[in-house]
């Protein structure tokens, strides 16, 4: 297999990856990973499908890496933004499906899971270098070419910005906090405090 053809296929999959991971996080309920939490919390707001919304908001941030870094727009950045949502869509419909009670260790199992799968696939399509998810393409940019910052600061504070949107939305679209919690819980703290630092080392010890 030639480089090139390598390099695609981690991008591939590492955005298939990343949707089955976000599935994992919606079943465990538990509470999304960051970006997803806003995603969730516009869904709440905009009664359309989430794989149709995904798409939309990524179109928005699409527009911000063309303007200030276009080299970080890629075929996995294209295969983020029309694969990514309905992956995720599919994967949460089939394990509910597949395991439609879980207690409450085995949904933490299922959010730890998530969390380093996410991370790992994440790695995948950076190391592939064919463009990265328009959410990370933010990140990115800022650490790069705007404050020099480190990615996993940036990062850090991305995923924090969007938990706090996420959860006024959801209140905001009538959401009980019980509901709220599972899609702003554990789980979105859990990864807007690692998701960058375990993205940093897979990055450099795995991908």
């Amino acid at each position: 297999m030639s480089y090139r053809c390598k390099r695609i296929l981690m991008s591939v999959l590492g955005v298939i990856i990343c949707g089955i991971s976000v599935g994992m996080y919606k079943r465990a309920e538990l509470g999304v990973d960051p970006f997803q939490s806003l995603v969730s919390g516009l869904n709440a707001c905009i009664p359309i499908t989430y794989g149709t919304l995904y798409v939309i908001i990524n179109l928005v941030l699409l527009s911000f890496a063309f303007i200030f870094d276009k080299k970080k727009i890629g075929l996995a950045t294209l295969i983020n933004l029309f694969l990514l949502g309905y992956v995720a869509q599919f994967s949460q419909e089939l394990l509910t499906k597949l395991f439609p009670e879980l207690s409450f260790p085995w949904k933490l199992f299922l959010l730890l899971a998530a969390t380093v799968v996410m991370c790992f696939a994440s790695a995948l399509y950076f190391t592939a270098d064919l463009g990265v998810s328009t959410y990370d393409a933010v990140s990115l940019i800022i650490s790069q070419k705007q404050t020099k910052v480190s990615f996993k600061y940036c990062r850090i504070l991305a995923d924090l910005t969007c938990v706090i949107l996420g959860t006024l939305l959801c209140l905001f679209s009538g959401y009980s906090w019980g509901q709220v919690f599972t899609v702003v819980g554990l789980g979105t703290i859990i990864t807007a405090f690692f998701m960058g630092p375990l993205i940093d080392f897979f990055n450099v010890h795995v991908a």
